[in-house]
C-alpha cells in the first residue's frame, strides 16, 4: 500500500506561488489517479485537484481553477501542486490521496497566505 508524504507548504503573501510534492512509496504509484485536498480551520476537508495516472487529464475544483495545476513524475513517485495567484481562503492544510481516496491520510502541508 502507498504511504503519502506532503511537503512544500510555508507562508507567504497573497499573489504569491507556491508548489507542493507528495512523494509516495511504494509500488503501483503510477497506476493510481492522484488527487489534491485541503482543510481550512474549522472546516472539512474538501477537494482541490486531481490528475489521471498518466497525467493526461487534471480536473479542479472551481475555487482553484485556472491558477492550479497538478502535474506527476511517475518516475519519481511524485505529484505537484503548483499554485499561483494565492488568495487568503487558500490558507488550509493540503493533502494528497488516491482519488477516490483509498489510502490513509499523510500529515498534510501547512500553506497560509497573509495579506
Amino acid at each position: 500500500q502507498l504511504q503519502l508524504v506532503e511537503s512544500g507548504g510555508g507562508m507567504v503573501q497573497a499573489g504569491s506561488s507556491l508548489r507542493l510534492s507528495c512523494a509516495a512509496s511504494g509500488r503501483a504509484f503510477s497506476s493510481y489517479t492522484m488527487g489534491w485536498f485541503r482543510q481550512a480551520p474549522g472546516k472539512e476537508r474538501e477537494f482541490v485537484g486531481v490528475i489521471a495516472w498518466s497525467g493526461g487529464a487534471t480536473y479542479f475544483a472551481d475555487s482553484v481553477k485556472g491558477r492550479f495545476t497538478i502535474s506527476r513524475d511517475n518516475a519519481k513517485n511524485t505529484v505537484y501542486l503548483q499554485m499561483y495567484n494565492l488568495r487568503l481562503e487558500d490558507t488550509a492544510v493540503y493533502y494528497c490521496n488516491t482519488a477516490p481516496v483509498t489510502l490513509q491520510w499523510g500529515q498534510g502541508t501547512q500553506v497560509t497566505v497573509s495579506s
